[in-house]
């Protein structure tokens, strides 16, 4: 697909010219917090949040008139830019027939049939509303054929905000440094099972113990929302195989992955074409080069796809892409198990705005324009962005590693994370999480809006091209050379506390002579206050 041109972002007629902070102040008079979703309070980063005005393309632009190039993309449905012209069309036609019926549509088969044809093993598909939702029909299915209660996660994988599924959930969670969440009744928890992700003997341990209760090993195809941390080769053929022999039921939550990484998701791109991890503790544990290569651009699964794949989930969610940007997810899996659903099984699942028309219209278009040169485009852009931004803190000895997923990556932080890379829950908490405040800073106040946490994946789109590249290129530069300008031209850093001494001599820390610049007065006054609220 040719990604068409993008208008120029613009703000709304009606816009006011309120600021963010001011904007920000309302919210929190009326909204828990000021957001409809933690990690938008930029709690983990520090700030303002930036209230958002409009977005064409690789951009957004807020309530200030300024533009952004975005990393975030929704949280990943962005996949072929924002406001694409033929989604919005498909969207604006939906609308004037009618925004809700709570009765069926044929978009909503029509969707349906294109995730099976992207994901054969989704032989029939629900759809909801929300990830959450779709995780939550996915467990009690589980439960329900299975008859059994237990469900096991695995530390630093996210579910969704289902009672049952927040623990040691990573995400929003990790920023905010909580374990948990108050409110979730203590039998609730038990009926959960938390291991430490990419650890084969502790899930075999754990269904040796209980496998008689356990209904479903819930867990995502690559985990994206404690940073990425991609499965070790064969954990998730693992996970497959134990289960199977416990007669327990897989579910495999591509609500980030699914339609991203990928035609057919994460499933496509490892279990169908086998992409591996690249982390060095893997090629310790035996895996040879080759293997550590990873595969190159995903493929379709193709008719043989059974005979392909080296494992199948029995359930898969899916969200984000499927919905293109508006609220849409779902649930797919083998046809006797998805049989088990309300109306013709027993177990119950409904939503008055399930399979929305906007919501499916919307979803129906970006799959349908999401081909092979989508797909190119996004993996190539973001092979591109994370070797520009890691060369530059390769450039004043900054320890770090870019982990990734296929098109998704995240940077880990540390002497620890580049030297072994990160493998599960604990290592990624471990990192030198502060570094990320100002590296976040450095770059919104250069014009690249990066995710507002250290745990979650960056997202790249077809509407990326040279100009946002050169963009980010130019971010990356300025960050360097301002804060090095800032450490050697403060009057007193020694009497500073620690972590505001810290963040100024991050990257002083090179012995060879360095450029020096003029730090940009707005960058400068912002980093300031930054270290100032930090200390």
């Amino acid at each position: 697909m040719t990604q068409q041109p993008q208008p120029a972002a613009s703000a709304p007629a009606n816009a006011t010219h309120a600021t963010n902070t001011a904007l920000f102040e309302a919210a929190r008079a009326v909204i828990p917090g000021g957001v409809d979703s933690p990690v938008r309070a930029f709690g983990s980063v520090g700030g303002t949040p930036r209230f958002i005005a409009s977005a064409s393309g690789a951009h957004v632009t807020d309530a200030e008139g300024r533009s952004y190039v975005d990393l975030v993309g929704s949280w990943g449905p962005a996949l072929l830019g924002h406001a694409h012209p033929e989604v919005v069309a498909a969207v604006q036609a939906a609308a004037a027939r009618g925004l809700s019926f709570g009765a069926p549509t044929a978009t909503e088969t029509l969707l349906a049939e294109e995730v099976r044809r992207r994901v054969p093993a989704a032989q029939k598909v629900r759809f909801v509303s929300t990830g959450t939702e779709a995780t939550m029909t996915a467990v009690r299915l589980a439960r329900g054929a299975t008859g059994r209660d237990l469900v096991v996660k695995f530390a630093g994988c996210y579910h969704g905000h289902s009672d049952g599924l927040l623990a040691a959930a990573g995400s929003g969670l990790a920023t905010g440094g909580l374990p948990g969440s108050a409110g979730v009744p203590t039998a609730v928890a038990a009926q959960t099972i938390v291991l430490p992700y990419n650890d084969v003997a502790a899930l075999e341990a754990c269904f040796a113990e209980r496998g008689p209760e356990i209904a479903a090993v819930i867990t995502e195809g690559a985990p994206a929302n404690m940073g990425i941390v991609p499965p070790a080769p064969g954990f998730n053929a693992a996970i497959r195989r134990i289960t199977a022999e416990h007669g327990a039921l897989m579910i495999l939550d591509e609500v980030l992955t699914g339609f991203r990484v990928g035609p057919a998701g994460w499933w496509g791109l490892e279990a169908v074409d086998g992409w591996t991890s690249d982390l060095p503790v893997f090629a310790t544990a035996g895996a040879a080069a080759s293997e550590l290569a990873g595969a190159g651009t995903p493929s379709w699964p193709g008719a043989d796809w059974r005979e392909r794949a080296a494992w199948v989930p029995d359930l898969v969610t899916f969200g984000k892409v499927v919905g293109g940007g508006m609220p849409l997810a779902a649930v797919g899996g083998r046809t006797e198990v998805m049989d088990l659903l309300a109306p013709d099984g027993p177990v119950y699942q409904a939503g008055t705005l399930s399979g929305n028309p906007l919501a499916t219209a919307a979803g129906l278009a970006t799959l349908q324009l999401a081909d092979d040169a989508v797909y190119a485009s996004v993996a190539e852009h973001a092979r591109t962005i994370g070797e520009v931004v890691s060369a530059a803190l390769n450039e004043q000895g900054v320890p770090h590693r870019v982990q990734r997923a296929g098109s998704l990556f995240s940077f880990m932080f540390g002497q620890r994370a580049a030297e072994q890379g990160v493998s599960d829950y604990e290592a990624a908490r471990a990192q030198e999480t502060w570094r990320y405040g100002p590296f976040f800073h450095a770059f919104l106040e250069a014009g690249v809006g990066l995710p507002p946490s250290v745990f979650e994946a960056w997202f790249v789109s077809a509407a990326h091209g040279e100009a946002e590249l050169e963009a980010i290129a130019s971010a990356a530069a300025i960050f360097i050379l301002s804060l090095i300008s800032l450490a050697r031209t403060s009057s007193a850093p020694r009497k500073m506390p620690g972590k505001a001494r810290r963040l100024l001599t991050w990257f002083g820390k090179s012995e060879r002579p360095v450029q020096t610049m003029r730090a940009p007065a707005a960058f400068a006054s912002s980093m300031r206050a930054f270290m100032r609220s930090s200390a």
